[in-house]
């Protein structure tokens, strides 16, 4: 049972129950002259004519007489102690009203979550049925599982700080066209360059793309090499096509 169904018969109201906490904030009805405990009785009445229990309509209707009482304790008191209130009277029916609204609201936005849940109710994702061979076991398979023993074990396994991982094995990857970028820049500043003595500190990897590089140069005619016997020193010599080659002939 709705709050808002609620009959009233008062001495100084008769009607729904929401009509009155209307008249009420309107001041047209003074609130010292409404029994609560009259509507609480009402509400408790109705409640057993109907012989259901409502939680949310009972939550809103405890809501509000709570608010009730409590403004209506304010308005009873003396007029020297209410000063010393945070809120009189008028204050206390303004706070009584935006509690109204802020429930509503808050209600209204959980009956709108409510139906949007049950509308894509039928695309939840359901658990799979237990497999049948894991529908009946021994009673000492399960006390297997469960031992203490093995479960400190597995707390252990966790908590272990794991081995550094071995990357040795990764290698950085090395562009063509960076390697031709750096070969073309020594060649701009010098005509000639020692190759261990520019590249012998870098790994395997870069001085192989490292002589790929100089082989693309040659080809196009940018740079050559130098080297008067095998597994000797290379030296890389600056061709016509390079920056260093051109001041060279033109300096001839």
């Amino acid at each position: 049972m709705r709050s808002v169904d609620l009959e009233l018969d008062l001495d100084v109201f008769a009607g729904p129950f929401d009509l009155l906490l209307a008249i009420v904030l309107r001041e047209e009805i003074s609130l010292l002259e409404v029994e609560l405990g009259e509507i609480c009785a009402a509400y408790i009445a109705r409640l057993g004519e109907t012989g259901e229990l409502d939680l949310e309509a009972a939550t809103e209707f405890l809501v509000l007489i709570a608010a009730l009482l409590e403004l209506k304790s304010r308005l009873m008191l003396p007029s020297e102690e209410e000063v010393e209130l945070d809120l009189g009277p008028e204050e206390a029916a303004e706070e009584l009203l935006a509690r109204m609204l802020e429930y509503r609201r808050y209600k209204t936005a959980g009956a709108e979550l409510a139906s949007r849940f049950e509308f894509e109710r039928p695309y939840l994702y359901r658990s799979a049925p237990l497999p049948q061979s894991l529908r009946r076991v021994s009673v000492e398979a399960a006390r297997a599982v469960y031992d203490p023993d093995q479960l400190g074990a597995a707390l252990g396994g966790l908590l272990r700080i794991p081995p550094r991982l071995d990357t040795s094995h990764i290698r950085p990857t090395v562009s063509l066209e960076w390697r031709l970028e750096v070969l073309r820049d020594l060649l701009g500043s010098r005509s000639r360059v020692d190759f261990d003595e520019s590249f012998g500190t870098e790994d395997r990897l870069t001085q192989a793309v490292t002589i790929f590089a100089l082989l693309e140069m040659h080809k196009k005619g940018e740079a050559t090499w130098n080297q008067g016997q095998a597994f000797g020193p290379i030296e890389i010599v600056a061709g016509r096509g390079s920056s260093a080659g051109r001041g060279k002939v033109a300096a001839g």
